[in-house]
């Protein structure tokens, strides 16, 4: 017998945005709570090891003062450390401009709403990488 699951509206507001940073992705889902981040399962203090990494992540935070008003939870895949706490960043922020209007203009006055678009460049052939040549040999 198959059972029938009960469909229930949730109660407490949730906001999903999604940022992106380099080659990385980070969906953020952001809720009323006590302040508690999440990243892929983890807290975001032992998933960002490095000082600066959970300063650039938590900017947007900070800045609005709304770091103990959210609970966060946060899905990153690709890239690396940095790229990651880019994208964190980037998606926070839109998500605390879909929970409250107001902060949109400081948010977007200190740039943590538009995309950073600088990505790694491609590699050319006969080059070693994007841009560096073999050595030239006179003979």
């Amino acid at each position: 017998m198959a059972e029938e699951k009960k469909i229930t509206k949730k109660t407490v507001a949730e906001f999903i945005a999604t940022g992106r940073r380099k080659s990385s992705v980070a969906r953020v889902r952001m809720k009323a709570g006590k302040g508690v981040i999440k990243v892929n399962g983890k807290e975001i203090g032992d998933y960002l090891q490095h000082d600066t990494m959970l300063l650039v992540a938590l900017q947007p935070l900070e800045l609005t003062d709304s770091r103990t008003k959210f609970d966060i939870n946060i899905k990153c895949d690709g890239g690396g450390v940095s790229g990651q706490a880019g994208a964190i960043c980037h998606g926070i922020a839109r998500a605390l401009v879909k929970a409250n209007e107001t902060y949109k203009a400081e948010l977007k006055k200190a740039g943590f709403l538009s995309r950073d678009s600088r990505m790694k460049e491609r590699k050319k052939y006969g080059l070693k990488k994007a841009r560096k040549a073999p050595q030239f040999s006179k003979r």
